[in-house]
């Protein structure tokens, strides 16, 4: 069995004394692992940086062995370890991605998305906004899409303010009557409107969060959601109180 595909490197664990176990999310393949021999060689190590984009090919005598990769470089992303707000992004995104998605599943509009959102990364005064629509694409694609067109209650599209943490669907003012303090806020730059300032993002990054936690979470097993995204949520945090 063998194919060749490119994909960014998700993550690493050591293998033996000098392999690793890489975790590459590509483009046909999905999220899949292989044993790099020589991984943790200087040459190497480098390459297979979260976050790098890598030419593989992977090989194995049957199709559910775990198989090894030969790797080669095509794009570092290496810039985004030297910024901290970066270097959280970027792990926000590998570490979302092997902890949501299947193993070997395509989901070819997603690494679609991705693959830009991270050559972004140094456009620090877009990224922020990049990242929440790559995370509202993220529950789109595996079946928790937020549905904010018009009201869940009434059916009008005007003064939606709130989301319904039960259904991820918009509702109005009007609509929310005595059970407004049990909906989440809605955000304007959620419907695409305003000039989605850091103060806003965070907001709707707490909705997205709530549904990362409570909806897709319980469906993996359990799992928390990565620290990481926590660490991203602190990074912009800082930022705001900075401005």
């Amino acid at each position: 069995m063998e194919w060749r595909d490119e994909g960014i490197v998700l993550s690493t664990r050591k293998h033996g004394e000098n392999s690793v176990i890489l975790e590459v999310f590509t483009e046909t393949k999905g999220r899949h692992a292989g044993i790099v021999r020589g991984g943790t060689s200087r040459k190497m190590t480098p390459i297979l940086q979260p976050g790098s984009q890598v030419a593989v090919a992977w090989r194995a005598r049957l199709a559910d062995h775990i198989g090894s990769y030969t790797v080669e470089p095509v794009r570092s992303r290496a810039s985004a370890l030297g910024d901290r707000f970066a270097l959280a992004g970027l792990n926000a995104v590998t570490s979302l991605l092997g902890f949501c998605l299947p193993e070997r599943e395509p989901h070819n509009a997603l690494y679609q998305r991705t693959v830009p959102l991270l050559d972004l990364l140094d456009h620090e005064q877009i990224w922020a906004l990049g990242y929440l629509q790559w995370e509202l694409g993220l529950l789109r694609e595996l079946g928790f899409s937020l549905d904010l067109q018009r009201c869940a209650v009434t059916g009008k599209t005007d003064d939606l303010v709130y989301v319904s943490p039960k259904t991820g669907r918009a509702v109005s003012a009007e609509g929310a009557g005595e059970w407004a303090d049990k909906l989440l806020p809605l955000p304007p730059v959620l419907k695409k409107q305003g000039d989605a300032n850091d103060a806003e993002i965070l907001q709707a990054l707490g909705v997205t969060g709530y549904f990362l936690e409570y909806k897709l979470a319980p469906t993996l097993s359990g799992r928390p959601v990565p620290e990481s995204r926590g660490r991203f949520i602190d990074a912009l945090s800082r930022r705001l109180d900075r401005a």
